[in-house]
């Protein structure tokens, strides 16, 4: 079959579109055929029922007026009768489709105008979804590209099959660009919008730094060292944790390079921005102090519940340690994902003395002891009352000018300032109007009802209706500007996981749910107790 010109020259403008779009040649076709239909039906009437095809190979197109059969026709454009039907096809039946060819014609210049507005829709759409597929799997990659423009401080970067942006805010500060520059960016967001995809890249994102640490170190690159933390403050310093899975290989050393030649090219791409490379330990204590190099420290106290730790340092140490304007103490707390306060040894002895004396007061005044014994009892780390309580006779028994006697004279005192103090809140519980069953909830003391009832709950239901941050408070923020939410029971320094286990107890006690199976390891571990208990 000989192919006219205008059949070939459709098929090229296809193949030519689709080459410069990068997408598919079926897509180009495919619009084109909705564009075809589209111009037909301006002329055969808008709710005919218009089919366009266009031979992938030859070019030819067929249009075809798509019919349904019925027994009684009401709308001639979209239906045909039995009888009518069965012209075309002996076997048709009610219910099926009848396609009726229908003869080319010439496009008038307003359906000429709209099939063209199709086509271009539809092909913009298509690069829009390839752009949009064709970056999100992208997305943690550095890409690089050309400055295309910059609009009010924001840089479009030409990618080649699409458009990025680069926000001011994810300029590192001080840098300028101009319009034809070659850049480097991570890509950390693709959005799907109404104006097409959006590919936003980013110069201060931390994983910036460390892609680039894994272009310029084979070793990163190969998987045998890896980089587990970053921290930035764009454009001046940051710091980055490193490991290394070959005991014989240094990953300090590895990100170094020789003579500093792998990390002055990471500080030349960041505009020279300062890197302190430090080794990561599991161990958090070691981490914080790795993470505070260059300065000395001298010991730490961690807090695992609230992720604090108070490090100590050499008085000569703490401007080295807190940095200028706190920067490296805030690297080294967003690197670890600790709340970091730092003591010198002089605030440090000066707060340990005044707990010694807090705590000598405390006992002088509860035992009725004179200083010495108080100051005996401190000093060998007894921190309340509560301890002296509970301990056994023969460890106090054991301090030095301690007998046995003395022992259990100050056990017995203490347990009487307990029962003391334990009739006063009692008191002050049904003072409040605290009713009994709150008692019976697991974890809940006998001051820790006076403040529910200071603050209103008074019922199990009451305390059923609480949140964990009511109860055991919240902190909003890191670092220096962290801001701290006293809840009801702060005071009482519980955790956030035994206050949740509280409400859920109250919520039990309340009926409102049911009794959480105890699991497999509690009634293992009761059985192994039941054993020892009562041998066999």
């Amino acid at each position: 079959m000989a192919v006219s010109a205008n059949r070939l020259e459709l098929l090229q403008i296809a193949d030519a579109v689709a080459r410069e779009k990068v997408i598919d040649r079926q897509i180009v076709l495919a619009a084109m055929e909705d564009a075809i239909a589209k111009a037909a039906r301006s002329r055969y009437g808008a709710e005919t029922d218009i089919h366009a095809e266009i031979h992938p190979k030859t070019g030819e197109l067929r249009l075809a007026r798509h019919l349904l059969v019925v027994d009684k026709v009401e709308n001639t454009a979209v239906e045909i009768s039995l009888n009518d039907a069965r012209r075309h096809n002996p076997a048709a039946q009610v219910g099926d489709s009848i396609a009726d060819t229908l003869p080319p014609f010439d496009f008038g210049r307003i359906a000429a105008q709209s099939a063209k507005q199709v086509i271009v829709q539809k092909v913009r759409d298509a690069e829009r979804d390839r752009q949009y597929q064709e970056y999100k799997d992208r997305i943690g990659d550095i890409v690089n590209g050309l400055i295309k423009r910059v609009e009010y401080g924001n840089v479009i970067v030409d990618l080649g099959r699409g458009e990025g942006i680069v926000r001011r805010d994810e300029l590192i500060p001080r840098e300028t660009f101009r319009p034809g520059d070659r850049v480097r960016a991570y890509l950390f967001d693709v959005r799907r919008e109404t104006r097409g995809p959006q590919i936003f890249l980013s110069r201060t994102h931390p994983q910036f730094m460390a892609k680039l640490f894994g272009q310029e170190v084979p070793e990163i690159y190969d998987g045998v060292v890896e980089v587990k933390a970053v921290a930035r403050d764009p454009g001046s310093r940051a710091k980055i944790a490193v490991i290394s899975r070959d005991s014989s290989i240094d990953p300090v050393g590895a990100c170094v390079g020789m003579r500093g030649s792998r990390v002055q090219a990471v500080v030349g791409e960041l505009q020279g921005e300062k890197i302190d490379i430090i080794p990561w330990s599991p161990d958090p204590a070691t981490f914080i102090v790795n993470a505070l190099q260059p300065a000395e420290v001298v010991k730490v106290v961690l807090d695992e519940d609230s992720e604090r730790i108070e490090v100590v340092v050499p008085d000569d140490q703490l401007s080295l340690a807190i940095g200028r304007r706190g920067q490296n103490v805030r690297l080294a707390s967003q690197l670890t994902g600790w709340d970091i306060d730092i003591l010198t040894e002089a605030e440090e002895s000066e707060r340990r003395q005044k707990e010694f004396n807090e705590r000598t007061e405390i006992f002088m005044n509860a035992l009725d002891v004179d200083e010495v014994v108080g100051q005996l009892l401190a000093s060998e780390g007894f921190r309340s009352v509560e301890e002296l309580a509970f301990v056994d006779p023969a460890e106090l028994a054991t301090i030095e000018g301690f007998d046995e006697e003395t022992a259990s004279e100050i056990q017995r005192r203490a347990e009487d300032h307990l029962a003391r103090i334990e009739a006063e809140f009692e008191a002050k519980r049904q003072e409040l109007g605290v009713a009994d069953e709150v008692k019976e909830v697991d974890g809940v003391t006998t001051p820790m009802l006076v403040a529910f009832g200071e603050n209103g709950i008074k019922t199990v239901e009451d305390l059923a209706g609480c949140d964990t941050d009511e109860l055991a408070g919240w902190t909003e923020g890191r670092g220096p500007e962290a801001v701290r939410h006293k809840g009801v029971l702060d005071e009482f320094g519980i955790s956030r996981a035994d206050a949740e286990g509280m409400i859920m107890a109250a919520r039990v006690k309340a009926g409102w749910i049911e009794a959480p199976e105890p699991a497999a390891e509690e009634i293992e571990a009761e059985a192994e107790a039941e054993t020892e208990a009562h041998p066999t």
